[in-house]
């Protein structure tokens, strides 16, 4: 028997907390947060959570916010609801990070089929073999051979190069702190001066991936926190 699918529920409106609630608990393992600031310290506490039914029309923290915290540190699916329409809506929910969305009110078979749609999707991202290949303009990263090419060249990186982009790769779309990344690609603990390290090793990275070293396109610096790659 397959293990039901975890879903926070995030709204300030206790009704459509109860309602998502009496819809979602058979099938699923439902939990609440009923405010962004909330939802965001349970998805650092839970980062097995497997969706996120997310409010747009919250005080405080907006459900806009509260998506981009999110995405600092999971690619979880989010889900979108609000009693907006507009397409410029939608826009700005889609930047902030968001997967899909859903108005108010909404139909129960609507509701249920986007859930299904998008843990399908996010079974099927999570469980790609590593031999997948990762692109971003003419640079190619091959997980499975270990293969870096450039416009079809191949990229002469060091062990240690690699190791950063292949960290970054298989967390692509999210910041990956400076500690994290130093204690993954070095097997040891984040010391004072550790830092200083990765950011010599990236800037020899990016000297042989980037077109313009200086302005990097590619290994992206999060300032105060660590790097990220799309």
């Amino acid at each position: 028997m397959n293990e039901k699918s975890s879903i926070l529920i995030v709204d300030d409106d206790p009704d459509i907390r109860n309602v998502l609630n009496l819809l979602l608990r058979r099938d699923y393992i439902t939990a609440e947060a009923a405010d962004g600031a909330a939802a965001v310290e349970y998805m650092r506490q839970n980062p097995e959570t497997d969706l996120v039914i997310l409010d747009v029309m919250m005080p405080g923290m907006d459900g806009i916010e509260t998506c981009e915290k999110i995405r600092e540190h999971s690619n979880v699916p989010i889900l979108f609801l609000t009693a907006k329409s507009a397409e410029e809506d939608r826009i700005t929910a889609y930047r902030s990070g968001g997967d899909d969305f859903l108005s108010k009110p909404f139909s129960q078979p609507e509701l249920l089929a986007k859930i299904s749609s998008l843990l399908r999707r996010y079974r099927e991202y999570r469980g790609k073999p590593a031999s997948s290949v990762w692109t971003s303009g003419s640079l190619e990263v091959d997980l499975n051979t270990r293969m870096v090419r450039n416009a079809g060249e191949t990229v002469p990186l060091t062990d240690t190069e690699y190791s950063i982009l292949e960290c970054l790769v298989k967390n692509r779309g999210r910041t990956v702190t400076t500690q994290e990344l130093y204690e993954s690609v070095w097997n040891e603990k984040f010391l004072p001066g550790s830092g200083n390290t990765i950011m010599v090793h990236v800037l020899n990275l990016r000297r042989k991936i980037e077109e313009a070293p200086s302005s990097p396109k590619i290994v992206r610096t999060v300032w105060g926190r660590g790097y990220q790659v799309d």
